[in-house]
């Protein structure tokens, strides 16, 4: 056990470094996940000024593309907290640090193929789906020049987990906003045809999307090529050079970490799934309550990428006390956040809610009110939810991610969808019930990652376990 859960102080000193460190780490992951999310509210927002069924389209495509990529993004996320463990245990690793980039681009490869096969395919998988055949057409111009955007992503992806082993994720967020005022403008000409440019429509946006994401990649390539502080590492050099322990390491780190993230985002879409079995006002509120629940997500998010790395450093450098204090405090800082958050939405529901639905149109009553009920459990979920995100994190910089993936099944599927479900269509709840499920199901797995992060030590996740070249 650490010494602050044994009960000795630690110097005030630490742990006001140990503050002011993660505040720095984390605060430009949260803004970049937020450029992510206006990214893709941007190409919603366009699409709509084509009108409903382009609109309808679009977010058919979106929502298949959306789960593939997340299951890729799992594997390339193990990238990070390997080279923070370098780092913590060599903080002037170079090679071993360039091998791991090396290998994480060569993962990103792998994963991107089979996405790229499924993708091609998006209209048959829709129209299989039982979607009407005009917009799972739409859907699937949309998906091929869409598709091209997951490679320079996951690419991305890695660079971006590079500099932040490195404490620098600035330059990250920099590239992210330029990013998405690019694609903000790409689709301006390329939906619409403006200056110019053909008028591509809903293949427009795609397009925009697949240009700036490789612009991402681009910009963050250059950047870790000839600035002072990167460069020295020559990440591309010898990229053909292979390190089969390295990458099957890395694959070992990252399936179960792509299988936490499936097992979340799976549960959030059958939670649409299940509303849209209710009726339509309750799947309308619902799609507002969980966008609002969403914004506040990236910032926990964004600590748990933070955390990832400072644990990550502590773990690698064989300082216990470093990994608890990062640990305990990004937790308070996430959780903190986020139960701000839940009062915000308690205090102020219709406020929010009118940023997605008129609330003097008679004909959203039935809306705002189920939208309002929604985000009161909402605030509680919020608590819930940061505190299982950030708790992941902390897991995950002590390359624990296999029973933190079964824990996550327990958690998500095993009780806050069946309790759900008979909430919401046995006792009569409907999507009260659903949300109460989700809430349950999130609080379930917070408790559960806190008590093996507690256990970590006794359960020997505090010993190193170097990756051999």
């Amino acid at each position: 056990m650490s010494s602050i859960e044994a009960g000795v102080e630690m110097p005030e000193s630490l742990w006001r470094g140990e503050i002011r460190a993660m505040l720095a780490l984390s605060w430009p992951m949260v803004l970049t996940n937020l450029a992510q999310v206006a990214m893709t509210a941007t190409d919603v927002m366009m699409l709509g000024r084509l009108g409903a069924d382009t609109l309808a389209a679009g977010a058919l495509g979106s929502n298949l593309y959306f789960a593939p990529l997340i299951l890729g993004l799992g594997l390339v996320y193990a990238a990070s907290p390997m080279m923070a463990t370098e780092l913590g245990r060599k903080r002037h690793s170079v090679r071993d640090i360039r091998r791991t980039v090396r290998q994480g681009l060569w993962l990103a490869i792998l994963a991107a193929i089979p996405v790229w096969l499924l993708l091609w395919h998006g209209e048959a998988i829709l129209l299989a789906m039982g979607q009407e055949p005009p917009l799972a057409q739409q859907a699937g111009i949309y998906l091929r020049w869409l598709q091209w955007a997951i490679l320079p992503f996951y690419g991305y992806i890695v660079l971006r987990s590079f500099i932040s082993a490195l404490e620098r994720p600035g330059w990250a967020l920099v590239i992210m906003f330029i990013a998405v005022s690019f694609n903000a403008f790409g689709n301006w000409c390329l939906v619409f045809g403006n200056l110019g440019f053909p008028k591509m429509g809903i293949a427009g946006s795609g397009l925009a999307t697949s240009l700036s994401s490789a612009l991402m990649f681009i910009g963050l390539a250059t950047v870790v090529s000839v600035e002072r502080k990167f460069r020295r590492y020559r990440l591309f050099g010898r990229f053909w050079r292979s390190d089969w322990p390295r990458f099957i390491a890395l694959l070992r780190l990252g399936l179960p970490i792509a299988g936490i993230l499936a097992f979340e985002v799976t549960i959030f879409n059958a939670a649409a799934f299940l509303m849209g079995l209710i009726n339509a006002a309750s799947l309308a509120a619902h799609a507002i309550a969980i966008q609002i629940a969403s914004i506040s997500f990236m910032v926990p998010l964004g600590i748990n990428q933070a955390v990832t790395v400072r644990v990550g450093l502590a773990h690698g450098a064989g300082n216990p006390d470093g990994v608890s204090r990062a640990g305990w405090t990004a937790l308070a800082i996430g959780v903190g956040f986020m139960a701000l958050m839940a009062l915000v939405m308690v205090s102020w529901p219709r406020l929010l809610i009118s940023a997605f639905i008129d609330l003097d149109d008679p004909a959203n009553t039935a809306v705002i009110a189920l939208a309002v009920t929604f985000l009161s459990f909402a605030a509680l979920f919020q608590i819930f939810d940061g505190a299982q995100a950030v708790a992941a994190g902390m897991l995950r910089g002590l390359h624990d991610t296999k029973v933190p993936m079964i824990l996550a099944a327990i958690g998500y599927w095993g009780v806050g969808l069946p309790l759900g479900v008979l909430l919401a269509f046995h006792f009569g709840f409907e999507g009260a019930g659903i949300w109460i499920g989700l809430s349950t199901g999130l609080a379930v797995v917070a408790v559960l990652l806190l008590w093996r992060w507690l256990r970590r030590d006794e359960l020997g996740l505090s010993a190193d376990q170097p990756v051999h070249s």
